[in-house]
């Protein structure tokens, strides 16, 4: 069995995951500062769970973007760039903090900002993971990760709650804004291997291409509906345990350090322990178990002295990054390379967009019903969540598929002039003779190869059936452009899409025909 720890042997992971920590670290100590600014400012518990939504909410609006980015242009330059914009925001909110300027207006504003930095940079971080280790070691990887948040999440808070308490707000927010210029200097000093493409992809084409991707790529559909499942009940632990903790927990801003010190204590004890309980456990068992153990540490926030708080805290830590490891694990292993950016922005966004909206709903719940029944709520929504994985589990195949490319299209035209790389839209039709016995297996098997071809580029698919001859089918798709068609055949199709369509090719009674049309010229 690998080490969980393996990754850390490579240099240069070892020196980024540094970095992420000590980020990590700092954010946390800015959310405990925010929301610990806005607990002692007002007694609205929707106001203090604002903090979490002007946190998150640049991932739902900037996500799929900050993707398109990651996988066109260059990722070292796109994560140094969004790092340098969050240390600015970062130190002139603590500037304003220090000169006694600050309100919650200015504080929601310039957290807004500061996550604007940081949801541009997401999709890149996460994608370069596979170029700093080899595949076995991706899922170590990204339970390192999910480890270097929530071991954030255990020093940060319980740090930044002494702080806040010896110095205010505004120190903490300092610390937050060194901590992005060392990831900076950090990312400043890898030497990436070259990830531009060739030819750059079109921003408009780009972002075609990934949407494209996501509708028929039902793997991914699924993992980021069990991500949502979780993340949105789960929110209103996160948005309403600084309510809590200054409600019948009685404990100050250390405290609350103290308890979200608890659950990254938690993450960190899964990291240990998760490799083994995954060589034992499906992992739509640990999907299901880890939402029944974070709905006990919801409810306990509620109800519960400190002492079983931070117990239960300690469980829900651990279903925490269960969770987390598990789907980012999946997404990375699921995607193909020239899509991954895009699709682990959509990922995030999904997250980022749950954990915004979650925090605004339990927030507004809190305000009218008290934060008790709400979080009481929330703990019976994740005991849904958990048991739905009994018909929604993650699909098979999901982290299992051969993604590597394919190779160079074995069928491209032997054009005597190619065609201008704009020209389009191109249509391809393929003749296949299937012997009559063998309809029904060749419609099923091109049910998926219509699915290939969506994912890596089509815009439009049909399969059509001669009437006089039941011999005759006729696959006919359409590709936006000559090059999005070559880069459809050179460079999208992978080893799984391959055997998708060989698959289908074999119950043809000899090899199938291909033709490319443009339109015609007036």
């Amino acid at each position: 069995m690998e080490s969980p720890w393996a990754p850390l042997r490579r240099r240069m992971f070892l020196i980024l995951w540094l970095a992420q920590l000590g980020s990590n670290i700092g954010t946390w100590m800015q959310t405990v500062g925010a929301q610990w600014f806005l607990v002692e400012t007002s007694d609205n518990p929707a106001l203090v769970s604002l903090v979490q939504t002007a946190n998150l909410a640049p991932s739902l609006l900037l996500g799929l973007i900050a993707g398109v980015l990651a996988d066109a242009f260059n990722r070292r330059r796109l994560i140094l760039g969004a790092n340098i914009f969050a240390a600015g925001a970062a130190s002139v909110l603590t500037v304003v903090a220090a000169l006694g300027l600050l309100d919650p207006d200015s504080l929601l504003l310039y957290t807004f900002l500061i996550g604007c930095g940081m949801a541009l940079s997401a999709p890149a971080w996460q994608a370069i993971t596979p170029t700093l280790v080899p595949r076995e070691e991706i899922q170590a990887a990204a339970a390192l990760g999910s480890v270097a948040m929530n071991t954030a999440r255990a020093v940060g808070p319980a740090v930044a709650g002494v702080l806040v308490a010896l110095a205010g707000p505004a120190f903490v927010f300092g610390i937050n804004a060194l901590s992005f210029i060392g990831t900076s200097l950090a990312i400043y000093s890898w030497r990436a291997p070259r990830d531009d493409p060739a030819e750059r992809e079109h921003m408009g084409e780009a972002l075609a291409a990934g949407i494209r991707y996501i509708r028929a790529a039902p793997l991914i559909r699924r993992i980021l509906l069990r991500s949502g499942l979780f993340i949105f009940p789960a929110s209103a632990l996160y948005a309403l345990l600084p309510v809590a903790v200054n409600g019948h927990i009685g404990l100050g801003s250390a405290g609350y350090g103290l308890l979200l010190g608890a659950l990254g204590f938690g993450a960190v004890l899964g990291v240990v322990l998760l490799p083994r309980l995954r060589s034992i456990l499906p992992d739509n068992v640990l999907l299901g178990a880890s939402a029944v153990a974070f709905a006990a540490g919801t409810f306990a926030a509620g109800y519960l002295p400190a002492w079983a708080v931070a117990l239960l805290l300690v469980l829900a830590g651990f279903a925490w990054i269960s969770t987390f490891s598990t789907l980012n694990a999946a997404m990375q292993l699921t995607l193909p390379e020239w899509v991954r950016a895009r699709g682990l922005s959509v990922y995030l966004m999904v997250a980022s967009g749950a954990q915004a909206v979650g925090a605004v709903f339990w927030g507004s719940g809190a305000t009218g019903a008290g934060y008790a029944p709400t979080l009481a709520f929330a703990a019976g929504v994740l005991v849904l969540a958990g048991a739905s994985v009994l018909v929604l589990p993650l699909l098979p195949g999901t982290g299992r598929l051969d993604r590597r490319v394919a190779g160079a299209e074995l069928h491209l035209p032997a054009a005597a002039s190619e065609p201008d790389p704009a020209a389009g839209p191109v249509t391809v039709l393929i003749s296949y003779e299937v012997p009559a016995e063998r309809n029904a297996d060749f419609v099923d098997a091109m049910h998926r190869v219509r699915l290939s071809r969506m994912r890596t580029g089509a815009t439009d698919w049909e399969l059509v059936h001669s009437v006089t001859d039941p011999d005759q089918f006729r696959e006919i798709y359409d590709v936006p452009t000559w090059r999005e068609y070559l880069r459809q055949e050179q460079t999208r199709t992978t080893g799984e899409d391959r055997r998708i369509i060989q698959d289908a090719w074999d119950l043809a009674e000899a090899e199938p025909r291909v033709r490319w049309f443009l339109p015609a010229s007036a």
